[in-house]
């Protein structure tokens, strides 16, 4: 064990937690819009690190470049898809939602803002919704924890399930103290230490290939390795990642949050520029890491290794810190994400009548991110539970196929109506989780039959059902009103 890297990962947990001690002080007496949206007072700065930090996991430090490592370039579609989604997100998508979720009788959460959106008093979308975000979500923060268990283990020979434990304590802790805006100002710094992390350690471990000193040199590489184009379904299937980012609650409440207009263009910009980064350093990593490492034997370490191996424990603690990052700024929207759909959309609507006063919605929401936490750890301490990378995935599916269709026509289309979101939602859910089960082994991932069904079921609902009232479709036109700002 190294006690100096072990001494920078405790000042970087104790760093991140007294930010949630601090916003606990700071937000105490807020209501549950400032618990779990920030009072909409995120700046673009704050708003476009953490809807980066939240989505890329651990997986893009460790995951991504396993799988650039192990099989080549094919993968990178995987990176491309993601990209390509989260541009058409930020320039679509984030400034229809923010300006509709106002309008929607200032929806705080995804559920709603989709019941809001049809002026409905009915539950049951919000209840669906719930369900599907709890479920969905302890698959997702459990390839977080996972991956804490691995980084730990690796680096310092702890066991894995208690290392697990100890990542999801602190992340709870500042979570359930601070809310929305402890974890995006953590989000925040995350974001960047993941960005300098992604940066500096292929460059470096580049300089050292170029010098001579790889393992492995560039010819000795399979030959098939270098072909983006070998496999069509590896293509289809990596674009397919993109569809994800439309229906993805944790990341999409994020343009929700932000003050205004105006600070949406700037976010986005810093948004989409930071992403695209990440990405396309990932891809290097798991390049770069063969090249310098040649063959390991657990693909899933080669950015841990690559990074111990050229410097020293000082600095590689701070760089592995960023695996932490990658982790715990996911989970802890992931949470929270869990915990508002919990607390607003089916504790106080429904088990309180809208009698929960704002201290109990509170304590409603800290008790879920207690109990999903807990259970995440079960998971991710299971052998059976997969890879990181494959709990992502199944989670990154469920969401994409099936939310993304429905928030795109519940902003852009004046017909959508309340029985379509219904249908979609759940046939997305249903088909996704269907083709995983059943038809995995096609090779195509489930996300796309998923989305696409969804799309076509609450197409066809929508118009074999009662068309919107007038108040829905006015409700439209005024968020439609580019002359309307709100």
């Amino acid at each position: 064990m190294d006690y100096t890297e072990l001494i920078v990962f405790c000042a970087y947990l104790l760093f991140m937690l007294g930010i949630g001690i601090f916003f606990f002080f700071r937000t105490k007496n807020a209501g549950e819009k400032g618990y779990f949206l920030g009072n909409r007072q995120m700046g673009p700065w704050v708003s476009a690190l953490s809807a980066g930090a939240s989505d890329m996991s651990a997986w893009v430090l460790m995951g991504l470049p396993a799988s650039i490592y192990a099989v080549g370039l094919g993968e990178t579609w995987i990176a491309i898809g993601l990209a390509l989604g989260y541009i058409l997100s930020w320039i679509f998508e984030a400034p229809r939602l923010r300006k509709y979720s106002i309008a929607a009788n200032d929806s705080i959460t995804i559920p709603q803002f989709l019941t809001n959106r049809f002026l409905s008093a009915n539950r049951s979308l919000q209840v669906i919704c719930a369900v599907i975000f709890i479920v969905a979500y302890t698959i997702y923060a459990a390839s977080s924890i996972k991956a804490c268990g691995t980084l730990f283990h690796t680096v310092m020979g702890i066991d894995p399930t208690i290392a697990m434990y100890i990542a999801a304590a602190i992340i709870i802790s500042y979570t359930f103290l601070g809310g929305f805006s402890a974890v995006c100002w953590t989000d925040f710094f995350q974001g960047l230490l993941m960005l300098g992390a992604l940066l500096i350690a292929p460059i470096f471990a580049l300089s050292v290939v170029n010098s001579g000193q790889g393992a492995t040199d560039i010819t000795q590489l399979p030959e098939n390795y270098w072909n983006m184009f070998s496999d069509w379904k590896s293509i289809v299937s990596g674009l397919g990642w993109g569809l994800g980012y439309f229906g993805m609650p944790h990341i999409i409440v994020r343009f929700m949050s932000l003050r205004s207009h105006k600070d949406l263009r700037k976010s986005s910009a810093i948004g989409i520029t930071w992403t695209v980064l990440i990405l396309a350093f990932s891809v290097a990593a798991g390049i770069i890491g063969h090249l310098l490492l040649g063959e390991i034997d657990d693909s899933s370490v080669v950015f841990i290794t690559m990074v111990r191996k050229l410097f020293p424990a000082i600095i590689s603690g701070l760089l592995l810190s960023a695996i932490l990052a990658a982790a715990m700024s996911t989970a802890d929207s992931q949470l929270l994400a869990s915990a508002s759909s919990f607390a607003s959309d089916v504790y106080k609507p429904i088990l309180r009548k809208n009698k929960a006063s704002d201290k109990e919605m509170l304590w409603a929401g800290r008790i879920i991110v207690v109990i999903i936490a807990v259970v995440a750890v079960l998971i991710a301490s299971n052998p059976e539970s997969g890879t990181i990378m494959g709990l992502v995935e199944n989670a990154w599916g469920v969401f994409g196929a099936a939310f993304g269709p429905a928030i795109l026509l519940a902003l852009f289309w004046r017909r959508f109506n309340f029985a379509g979101a219904v249908a979609g939602i759940l046939t997305g859910a249903a088909v996704d989780i269907l083709w995983l089960v059943l038809l995995k082994s096609t090779g195509i991932y489930e996300i796309i039959p998923g989305f696409i069904a969804s799309l076509i079921v609450a197409v066809i609902v929508s118009l074999a059902t009662k068309a919107p009232d007038a108040s829905v479709t006015a409700l439209f036109d005024k968020v439609a009103d580019k002359n309307n700002d709100i």
